[in-house]
């Protein structure tokens, strides 16, 4: 069985002279929720796109669960669920009509598929309703639904929670983990609300002017994000042996360059200070750091949090 459900290979994409994916290499793993990083104009939806056959790349290639041949990579996107910039819907249609006409196009002979559908995005009680009436977020949800309604095994959400509310905001982020979690759905989504992609991804990837600068799980973000003290000595072992015996703690960690992250005391540095000096601990570094991941993210492309922005 591949566990490689998506591969590219210096895959690239540009417009007139402007390079906008810029001979990338990627893999998606089976299974895996996957948050996409960028900030506007990084490439994001672009790479979506070709991903999903709506574009087409310049030069490169994409894989498929492992198929890659152009008539065999079509029929492989079968098997995707997207959602990618604005639900292509039908306003004058219901929510149940608009399900309708995508079940006939995709072939699928459940009907009942439809309902099912709508109560998974919580639209239970709108199919009937025209989608001219609907508010944005419904609209979402909608898309969504036509994204789910053949049960995709990879499914693409390009900023799916654009118009929610925190309530709705919510219930996606529990119906994509239970997608993962029950099913198996691997899921590769991008947002611009960077904190609720934490509660949700297992692995990140952030890219900048159509490359990737880093993937990342989910675990190592938190490490490198977690909240702690920050201790800079000319005697790191020394310290560490005082940080166990006078403070009673393990919890902490001796970094490659010399320095203790204390995950313990954070509200009481003076204890932690005074601990080290009776031990004759000389001290060059005491602080208090972490990051959000809003933080990382603009520390790796070299923004800041009033000049660039984590969207597009």
């Amino acid at each position: 069985m591949n566990d490689i459900v998506l591969e590219t290979t210096d895959l690239t994409k540009t417009y007139r002279d402007h390079m906008v994916i810029d001979h990338m290499n990627m893999k998606i793993e089976k299974g895996k929720i996957y948050g996409f990083i960028g900030r506007n104009g990084a490439g994001k939806t672009t790479f979506l796109r070709l991903v999903t056959g709506l574009a087409f790349p310049t030069s490169g290639r994409i894989s498929l669960w492992g198929q890659s041949m152009p008539a065999v990579l079509q029929a492989q996107r079968k098997r995707i669920g997207c959602l990618i910039e604005t639900p292509a819907l039908y306003p004058t249609m219901s929510a149940q009509q608009n399900l309708e006409m995508a079940r006939i196009s995709r072939g699928i002979p459940d009907r009942a598929v439809i309902e099912r559908t709508l109560a998974l995005v919580g639209l239970a009680e709108a199919g009937k309703k025209r989608v001219r009436h609907f508010s944005l977020g419904m609209r979402q949800r909608l898309g969504i639904a036509m994204a789910l309604l053949h049960t995709p095994e990879f499914l693409i959400l390009d900023e799916p929670i654009n118009g929610l509310d925190p309530e709705g905001i919510a219930d996606i982020r529990a119906l994509l983990l239970q997608l993962n979690r029950e099913y198996g759905t691997t899921i590769l989504v991008s947002s611009h609300i960077l904190e609720e992609l934490h509660q949700l991804a297992s692995d990140f990837i952030i890219i900048e002017q159509g490359r990737i600068i880093e993937k990342i799980s989910a675990q190592t973000l938190d490490e490198r994000c977690k909240q702690h003290l920050a201790i800079a000595t000319t005697d790191p072992q020394k310290a560490l042996l005082a940080l166990e015996g006078q403070l009673q703690t393990s919890e902490f960690t001796l970094m490659p360059d010399g320095t203790i992250r204390l995950y313990d005391h954070l509200d009481d540095v003076e204890t932690v200070a005074t601990a080290l000096a009776d031990a004759h601990v000389l001290v060059t570094g005491l602080t208090l750091t972490g990051a959000s991941l809003e933080d990382y993210f603009l520390q790796k492309i070299g923004g800041d949090a009033h000049g660039q922005s984590p969207q597009g």
